[in-house]
Parts: structure tokens; sequence; C-alpha cells
């Protein structure tokens, strides 16, 4: 793509789905993995100022996607899982919440299977834990009506990798 085709500027929602022009020079890149665990019939789900999502986020520098599904799920929700299988990738710009960041992201999700564990938000630090509900286990047939959280409906992804 030649200069005068790259966009100057992209459209970046934040978690209240408020739109926001940002030139391309001001976003960060962030790779992020999300965990999609099902068990018992119930998925495995985070909840942040007050809406649900899936467990996971940034993808460290020298840290594999498929690592960071695992790492993200257990310090999140307290749920060890295992076995990540790569179901879906996505792409979005969005801003960080309870910051002025603007972030380009390849999502990637992984189904992975439950390993053990109680759900506790013990591993945030007390930033995180400001914003963030306790985990919880929702059944599948609820999907449709719990109210999507992030930038992104990540619902169709979990949908697909049924």
């Amino acid at each position: 793509m030649s200069d005068a085709q790259q966009p100057k500027t992209v459209i970046c929602r934040d978690i209240e789905g408020r739109e926001h022009v940002v030139p391309v020079e001001k976003l960060k890149w962030r790779p992020s993995a999300y965990a999609i665990v099902v068990h018992g019939g119930k998925i495995l789900l985070t909840k942040q100022h007050g809406k649900y999502e899936l467990p996971g986020g940034g993808v460290d520098f020298g840290e594999l996607p498929e690592a960071a599904s695992l790492r993200e799920t257990s310090e999140e929700t307290g749920i060890n899982v295992a076995n990540p299988r790569l179901v879906g990738c996505l792409s979005n710009c969005f801003k960080l919440p309870g910051s002025g960041e603007f972030v380009q992201s390849l999502l990637l999700f992984y189904r992975c299977d439950f390993a053990g564990g109680e759900l506790s938000i013990a591993s945030l630090d007390a930033f995180e834990r400001a914003w963030t509900e306790p985990p919880e286990w929702r059944r599948l047939d609820e999907l449709d009506t719990l109210e999507a959280g992030a930038s992104f409906d990540w619902r169709a992804v979990v949908r697909a990798s049924l």
C-alpha cells in the first residue's frame, strides 16, 4: 500500500462504546490472548466495569500467545487451564481503560481445557481490583443476555468455538 493509501486516522472505541478519532502515529501495538473455557455447560467469564469479558489480555514481550492465555486466565480468575487451541482471531483499535492510551490489537482466542482451581481475583494488583469483580461461571444459554464488555463483542467467537 502506498503512503497515499495509508489511513491517517482510525476509530478507537472505549469500554462505554464511545468512538475516538485517533491519528495512526498515536497507536500502540498490543497483541492479546483470550481463553474460552467451558466446563459443565458453563463458560468462565471475568467481570470488569460491570460487564462480562473473557479472561485474557496483553501478551508480554518474549511470551507465546498460548502461554499468555493460560497466565491471564490464572491471574484474572484463579482457574488453571491447559491445552490452548487457537479458534479465532480479530483485530481491534480501542482506548485502554483508565489511561489515555490508544491501542491497535490483534486478539487471539484459544479454547482451553479446565484444569482446576477456585474462582479468585487474589492475583490482581490493587489497580486492577478497583474495577474488577469476582469471575463467574455462567451458563452457556445465558450468553446472549449477558452485557459484553470490552470494545468488541467476543460472543460471536465463543459461539463459533462451541
